[in-house]
């Protein structure tokens, strides 16, 4: 736990400067990675052959990056060491990119531009969007909130503190694996496996602590705690569901039900109890998501400065 000073700064310098460019983005750079092995992989006949691809892939990714970092710290200068682990950290951290995605949804239904923000959501969720009303097209940003709060700020956060800089980027790639290649669909059903797996196993313990950090912030522990573990375990992700429920809970409305994927209808759990979100759920649900990462800021900080004595 020696890395809390590291995290909590990290987590600041993304919330005033963002993520970095592209052209140096570790995630980016990662991805470029995985899509070459990907090409090589989906030209296998043998559907053994590409999920023993995929195995390796899942497998080797996020290890070469955590050793590689460890790596690169390990042979820069000691005074630079500290800050250059912190900057890594941070471009792991999704929070102000979130923020403002979400933020330009809820700005343009607000204005009226529903045509706008059903182009904008469909930036940022994976669902048919072209078509949604109003109250869908604040659920789809709503719970996009809840889970990006964990996989994109939470996780990372809690794998930084654990591990430093190399922890935080090997989820990072294990999470970029996941977003690429770990679809049930062709053609990813057999290289995607493995990766689908380790991500799930990978976000347990973040999503679980991504419901009790917004049960903490939320003002409602004890509802938003009920729905919690009343609707959180009925989505087929084993961890998706925590988050949106915890932010179901804490904000009082229902989220989940049908959504639409290249024009296939799929039917969900229903998370919550309460109304359909409105536009100024969607900004609260921003809100909640910062006093959420706040939070573990702040427990990191402690932390490291219990530790220090």
């Amino acid at each position: 736990m020696r890395y809390g000073g590291q995290v909590a700064a990290a987590l600041l310098l993304d919330a005033v400067f963002g993520e970095p460019p592209e052209a140096v983005h570790p995630t980016v750079l990662m991805g470029r990675a995985i899509s070459a092995f990907e090409h090589v992989a989906l030209k296998l006949e043998s559907p053994r052959s590409r999920r023993l691809a995929g195995v390796v892939l899942a497998l080797s990714m996020p290890s070469l990056v955590f050793f590689s970092t460890r790596k690169a710290l390990g042979v820069a200068p000691v005074r630079l060491r500290w800050m250059l682990g912190t900057a890594l950290i941070s471009t792991t951290l999704s929070m102000r990119g979130l923020a403002e995605a979400a933020g330009n949804v809820e700005r343009e239904l607000r204005e009226g531009r529903l045509e706008e923000a059903r182009i904008s959501v469909g930036r940022f969720v994976g669902r048919d969007t072209e078509n949604l009303p109003e109250p869908e097209v604040c659920r789809a940003a709503v719970e996009s909130v809840a889970e990006n709060t964990s996989d994109g700020v939470v996780a990372p956060m809690l794998y930084g503190l654990l591990f430093g800089a190399p922890g935080a980027l090997a989820y990072k790639a294990v999470n970029t694996l996941d977003s690429m290649v770990g679809h049930p669909q062709p053609p990813y059903t057999e290289m995607g496996w493995a990766s689908a797996r380790l991500d799930d196993l990978a976000n347990l313990a973040p999503s679980r602590s991504t419901a009790l950090a917004t049960a903490a912030v939320s003002g409602r522990p004890l509802p938003t705690l009920r729905i919690t573990r009343r609707h959180g375990p009925l989505t087929a992700s084993p961890n998706a569901g925590r988050a949106e429920a915890a932010f179901a809970g804490a904000l009082g409305v229902r989220l989940g039900g049908a959504n639409s994927y290249g024009g296939v209808p799929r039917e969900g759990p229903v998370l919550g109890a309460g109304r359909l979100p409105i536009p100024e759920d969607v900004r609260r649900a921003v809100r909640l998501m910062r006093r959420c990462c706040a939070l573990l800021a702040f427990l990191a900080l402690a932390l490291e400065v219990f530790r220090r004595g």
